[in-house]
C-alpha cells in the first residue's frame, strides 16, 4: 500500500483477515470486549496498541482499521483515535506536558485549543509563547531551556494562515522540541504535515474525515514509535479512546475523502473570488486569493487551498447578524466539512472564550463570517449568497 496515492488507499482501507477471505468493507465490531482462551495472550493485550484486542477502551477491530488508514495516508508508523477532536488534542498536549513545561504556539489557534492552552496555564503552571505561524526566527528566539512543544495549524481557524511547516518544524527539531500539527482544515489529500518534519498531526475527524455531519471523533498520528505508545498508553488511562461505530461511520466517509476535498476547494474558490468583488464584503480571508497573506507560501505548500473561509462585512456584527439570518440555503451551525455549506460567526461561537484582545490578535472581526463550503452547485450558494447580502 506504501507505494499507492492518497486518493487510492483512501478506498482501500486496512481489513481484518479471515481464513481465506476478507470482507470487501471494514466490519463494525460492536462488542465491549474479546474472550481469550490464553492468559499469557490476553495479558500481552493490555500494554500495546497494536497487541491483541481486550477491550474497547484499549483496542477495537474497527477502530485500529481506522488509525491504520489515517497513519497510512498521513505516513505515521501509528495513530490514536479519540472521542472528538479535543479528545486528540488533550491526549497529546496532557500526555507530553508538565507543570513547569514551556509551550510554544502559533497566534492564529481554533477557539477550543486556545481556550485549553490557557486553562493549562492557570491549572499546571504550564507557560506558553506565542509566534507567528510562519517565522522560525521568532521560534527559535522563543525557545526557553524548559521548553518541551511547539502546536501549530496548517490552515488556521477561521482566518485561514498557513503555518511554514517546513520552516517551522524545522527550527522545533534543531531545539530538541516535538512539533504537534492540526490538519484538519487541509486533510491529509491536502497536505501531510509529517512530510515537512512534524513529530505528531492531530485531526478532527468529525470534519473533513468523516464528511457527513453524522459523527464526532479525533485521531492523532505520529512520526516515530516511542512518542505513539507514550500517547497511547495516557489516551488509554484518560479514556478519550474512540467508539467503534463512530470509527465505522468515519471509515465509510473517508473513502470519498479525495472526491469531497476537490469539489470543496472549487466551490471555496469561486465563493471567495466572487465575494472579493462584492461591494458588501471588506475583505475576504481565504489563502488561494493573492491578497491574502499566506499566499505564496500556501501556493508553495498546498496543491490547492481548503473549503473554509472568512470574510468581513463592510456594515460590522450588525451587518454579519443580518447576513447569517437571511441565507436560505447555507446552514446556521457549527463544524465544518460535511457535504452542506455551514457558516457562523466566530467571536460568539467557536471563538467565543477568547477576550476581545485575543480576537484581535487572531484576525476576528465583531463582522467575521466564516463559510466552510459545502459540495452544491455553486450557482446554488451564490444566489443564496447574494440575496442574504442585499
Amino acid at each position: 500500500m506504501t507505494e499507492l496515492r492518497p486518493e487510492t488507499r483512501a478506498v482501500h482501507l486496512p481489513q481484518p483477515q479471515l481464513d481465506g477471505s476478507r470482507p470487501i468493507t471494514v466490519p463494525l465490531y460492536q462488542t465491549s470486549g474479546f474472550v481469550f482462551d490464553d492468559p499469557a495472550v490476553f495479558a500481552d493485550g493490555m500494554g500495546r496498541p497494536d497487541g491483541p484486542f481486550v477491550y474497547g477502551r484499549l483496542s477495537n477491530p474497527t477502530v485500529r482499521s481506522l488509525e491504520e488508514a489515517v497513519a497510512g495516508l498521513e505516513g505515521g508508523v501509528g495513530a490514536v483515535a479519540t472521542g472528538s477532536g479535543m479528545g486528540a488534542i488533550n491526549s497529546v498536549l496532557l500526555g507530553l506536558l508538565k507543570p513547569g513545561d514551556h509551550l510554544i504556539a502559533q497566534k492564529p489557534l481554533y477557539g477550543g485549543t486556545a481556550a485549553m492552552i490557557n486553562d493549562l496555564v492557570a491549572r499546571f503552571q504550564i507557560a506558553v509563547s506565542y509566534v507567528p505561524e510562519d517565522d522560525p526566527a521568532a521560534l527559535r528566539a522563543a525557545v526557553r531551556p524548559e521548553t518541551r512543544l511547539v502546536y501549530l495549524e496548517t490552515i488556521a481557524n477561521p482566518v485561514t494562515q498557513v503555518a511554514d511547516l517546513p520552516g517551522m518544524c524545522a527550527a522545533a527539531r534543531e531545539a530538541g522540541l516535538v512539533s504537534v500539527v492540526d490538519n484538519t482544515f487541509a486533510s491529509p489529500i491536502l497536505c501531510r504535515p509529517l512530510e515537512h518534519g512534524a513529530d505528531i498531526v492531530v485531526h478532527s475527524t468529525t470534519k473533513y474525515l468523516s464528511g457527513h455531519t453524522d459523527v464526532v471523533g479525533g485521531i492523532a498520528v505520529f512520526a516515530a514509535e516511542e512518542l505513539y505508545r507514550k500517547v497511547w498508553h495516557f489516551a488509554v488511562e484518560l479514556g478519550a479512546t474512540a467508539d467503534p461505530f463512530a470509527a465505522w461511520l468515519t471509515l465509510r466517509g473517508l473513502q470519498t475523502l479525495p472526491l469531497r476535498m476537490e469539489r470543496h476547494c472549487a466551490n471555496a474558490r469561486e465563493l471567495a473570488l466572487r465575494l472579493d468583488n462584492h461591494p458588501a464584503v471588506s475583505a475576504v480571508h481565504w489563502p488561494g486569493l493573492p491578497s491574502h497573506p499566506s499566499h505564496e507560501l500556501a501556493a508553495k505548500l498546498l496543491p490547492d487551498f481548503g473549503g473554509v473561509f472568512s470574510f468581513d462585512l463592510a456594515g460590522g456584527r450588525a451587518a454579519g447578524e443580518r447576513f447569517m439570518s437571511s441565507v436560505r440555503l447555507a446552514l446556521l451551525a457549527p463544524s465544518l466539512g460535511g457535504v452542506e455549506t455551514l457558516i457562523l460567526h466566530p467571536a460568539t461561537t467557536s471563538h467565543r472564550s477568547l477576550t476581545a484582545e485575543e480576537l484581535a490578535r487572531h484576525g476576528i472581526g465583531e463582522g467575521t463570517v466564516r463559510v466552510a463550503v459545502g459540495i452544491e452547485h455553486i450557482e446554488d450558494l451564490w444566489a443564496d449568497f447574494t440575496q442574504a447580502l442585499s
